[in-house]
């Protein structure tokens, strides 16, 4: 029998948001892996470690998958990380792979995920609490109301988008690009909320486009109304 990797999210920073479920499978199992080149250094790691003080004590497994933007390069560096799950995987042993926030949102598990999966490994994801509802709860901002539109967009200065459609707007991974993106910010006429760090001991909040500092932290989210 081939054991299960559980893709598992551990929310945005506050250890008080980590699921029920998320603490009962780290308790439950002994393989932990972790995104990074050490696993202690790792930010899920530490937001768990508050939650589920033993798993210091678990065996962890660094999945270090670097930024590379070569395709056939970063293929090769998903299939590394998931073949050294498969290694505790053909054991029979489970995998609890933490990550940030949810699963199914901009995560890297996802990529070991299609790889297991094709090859005939069992896989389960664990909801967390997403980092945009998180920052939108901290606000106190509604994400959307009555039939409002929901736009989530990634290093939104990588496209063409002006953020004129209508709805509200969540934009992720901006945080190396801050400058351009505020002035698109800026140039939308939108209401914009930010906040650093949701959740953690350095949580910055900022309730408009020149508050954002251009070095935010890589851990920034913004929020345009």
């Amino acid at each position: 029998m081939k054991g299960t990797a559980y893709g598992v999210g551990v929310g945005p920073g506050d250890p008080e948001m980590m699921t029920l479920k998320a603490i009962r499978l780290i308790r439950e199992n002994e393989v932990i892996a972790v995104p990074g080149k050490k696993a202690e250094e790792s930010a899920a790691y530490q937001i768990a470690l508050k939650a589920v003080p033993e798993l210091s004590k678990k065996e962890l497994v660094p999945v270090y998958m670097p930024m590379i933007l070569d395709r056939e390069s970063i293929r090769a560096e998903h299939q590394k990380g998931a073949d050294l799950l498969k290694k505790y995987l053909d054991q029979g042993r489970n995998v609890v792979y933490l990550t940030l926030g949810d699963p199914t949102i901009y995560c890297t598990f996802s990529y070991l995920q299609h790889i297991l999966e094709a090859e005939g490994y069992p896989v389960e994801l664990i909801s967390g609490v997403t980092s945009f509802c998180a920052v939108a709860a901290r606000l106190g901002v509604p994400l959307a109301e009555w039939n409002e539109p929901l736009h989530i967009l990634p290093a939104v200065h990588k496209t063409e988008e002006r953020l004129c459609g209508s709805g509200n707007y969540v934009l992720m991974k901006s945080a190396s690009h801050m400058r351009e993106v505020k002035e698109l910010l800026k140039e939308s006429g939108r209401s914009v909320y930010a906040v650093s760090d949701c959740g953690m001991e350095t949580e910055q909040i900022y309730r408009s486009a020149e508050e954002i500092p251009d070095d935010a932290s890589y851990f920034s989210l913004i929020i345009a109304k």
